[in-house]
């Protein structure tokens, strides 16, 4: 997959896109990550990227023109209908979801706002999808685009190494994933469960998934209203609703 990432701030992405699980698909050819300074598509000797805001109001606006041609310039060898995502808090709120479908293209785009927001004609031109990592304001785009293409990567295959590991991971259904445990057996007096230790696959199986529910009931109860649950698990649900009802 290749990822062109738009931004005022290039050099932010040097540390995190250059180290673990994204310096490991970069180094295998699973990634092709350039980054483009969208102040080398200005036209003064400046290098202005941004002016006051029509109307008035705080704050400076990212011009239209040096965005607009920066995106056309690298959209220059890419195949029609290739996704340019403009980072904005206004977008749809990424997911777990969403991620396993941007890493179904071949190629993608990232645009990274700033300041007090960007000129309303790049949306109107270029822009093909809006996104947000929350309801909340950062400074720029940058570290969304960092967070949603860290979220993508893992779903290229081979990325992560087994196929379909990404699909056990939290939020893939609905249902979060329930605690994980490692050496020592006992620490500080802290046991791990018997049940981890006994190696019967299908057992540990079912314990994990009731943990996960019981996670999710107690700390994001709202995915389970579209989680796809069996009617074990939904009896486990009724059980756990039953216990609080008692404390």
């Amino acid at each position: 997959m290749r990822i062109d990432v738009l931004t005022l701030f290039p050099a932010m992405f040097q540390g995190p896109m250059t180290e673990s699980m994204l310096w490991k698909a970069r180094d295998r050819g699973l990634l092709d990550l350039r980054l483009h300074d969208i102040r080398d598509f200005t036209t003064d000797k400046h290098r202005t990227a941004d002016d006051i805001p029509y109307g008035g109001g705080g704050g400076m606006i990212m011009k239209a023109e040096p965005v607009v041609s920066a995106v056309e310039h690298t959209l220059a060898d890419a195949a029609p209908g290739t996704p340019v995502l403009l980072m904005t808090p206004q977008g749809r709120v990424f997911n777990h979801q969403i991620a396993k479908a941007l890493a179904g293209y071949e190629r993608l785009v990232f645009v990274c706002g700033r300041y007090e927001g960007i000129d309303d004609r790049v949306r109107q031109l270029v822009i093909t999808d809006e996104l947000s990592i929350g309801d909340y304001v950062l400074t720029g785009g940058e570290l969304p685009a960092m967070v949603m293409i860290d979220a993508l990567v893992r779903h290229i295959p081979g990325v992560l190494g087994a196929e379909g590991a990404a699909d056990s991971d939290s939020h893939a259904d609905g249902v979060l994933e329930g605690p994980h445990f490692t050496r020592p057996p006992v620490f500080r007096g802290l046991a791990v469960p018997q049940v981890l230790q006994e190696g019967d696959h299908a057992r540990v199986a079912r314990w994990r998934r009731e943990q996960g529910l019981r996670r999710t009931w107690q700390q994001r109860p709202d995915l389970l209203l579209r989680a796809a649950l069996s009617e074990d698990e939904r009896y486990l649900l009724a059980t756990f609703a039953d216990e609080d009802a008692r404390r």
